[in-house]
C-alpha cells in the first residue's frame, strides 16, 4: 500500500532524503530556487511552490502522514544569545507553529509530526525534544543522540557534509548554500522518525489507543 506523504516546508528536502518504500511525496515549498533545487534531488516527488500554511488547511485529507517544519527563526532560543540579543530584531513568535499542531491533533486521522527549534521561550504546548529540536506528533518517537554543538559554524562543505547534499554544480552563492543547509533537518533524524511512525512497536501501540492520539509529550 502507497503511503502519500506531505511535506511541509520542503526547504531542500534534509527531512525526506533517506525516506524509502512504497511512498508517494508531495513537498509543499514557497521559495522558487530551493523548490528547484528540491526538485533536483527528488525528480519523483511532486514539487508545489505555494504557501504551506494555507496548503495544509486545503489538502490535509488527502495525505496518510504530514511532516511540517514552519519557519524557525522567530521562535530560535539563538534570539536571546548574549552575544546578540540587543542587536535582534524584536519581533512576535510566528503562531503558526501552534496554529498547525492544534488543527493536526484535532482534524486530522493520519500520522504528523510538526518540528522546530528550541524556543527562547516555554513552550505553549509541551513537545518532545530529540536531537535538539521539538518535535510535536500524535505517535511515540524515538530519542536521537544530540548533534555537536557548533555545526552551524562550520563550512559549506563541511554541512553538505553531514545532511549528503552536493551542491557544488548547482548555480547559487555560497551563502544560499549555507542558508538552505542550515535549514536542513539532518537525513538520519527525519529517517528515524518516519521509520518509527510506522515500525510493528509502533501499530500496535495504535491499536491500543482508537482515537491515535498519543501525543508528543507524553512517555
Amino acid at each position: 500500500m502507497t503511503i502519500k506523504i506531505l511535506n511541509l516546508y520542503a526547504g531542500i528536502g534534509g527531512n525526506r532524503k533517506l525516506w524509502t518504500g512504497d511512498i508517494e511525496v508531495t513537498a509543499v515549498e514557497i521559495v522558487p530556487e530551493i523548490a528547484k533545487i528540491y526538485q533536483n534531488f527528488f525528480p519523483n516527488d511532486k514539487v508545489i511552490i505555494a504557501d504551506a500554511h494555507q496548503y495544509l488547511l486545503e489538502h490535509y485529507k488527502e495525505f496518510d502522514f504530514i511532516w511540517s517544519s514552519p519557519p524557525c527563526p522567530s521562535h530560535s532560543r539563538m534570539r536571546l544569545l548574549k552575544n546578540n540579543c540587543d542587536e535582534a530584531e524584536k519581533k512576535y513568535p510566528d503562531m503558526k507553529l501552534y496554529e498547525e499542531i492544534i488543527f493536526l491533533d484535532c482534524f486530522y486521522r493520519g500520522k504528523w509530526v510538526v518540528e522546530n527549534v528550541i524556543s527562547y521561550y516555554e513552550p505553549l504546548i509541551k513537545p518532545k525534544l530529540s536531537n535538539n529540536h521539538y518535535f510535536w506528533c500524535n505517535f511515540l518517537i524515538p530519542k536521537q543522540k544530540n548533534e555537536k554543538r557548533g555545526i552551524r559554524t562550520k563550512g559549506v562543505k563541511y554541512k553538505e557534509k553531514i545532511n549528503g547534499f552536493d551542491l557544488s554544480k548547482l548555480n547559487i552563492s555560497e551563502g544560499f548554500k549555507e542558508k538552505v543547509l542550515n535549514n536542513c533537518v539532518k537525513p538520519e533524524l527525519g529517517k528515524g522518525i518516519f521509520d518509527f511512525a510506522y515500525s510493528k512497536k509502533q501499530l500496535t501501540i495504535n491499536e491500543l489507543n482508537s482515537e491515535g492520539k498519543f501525543f508528543s509529550s507524553q512517555p
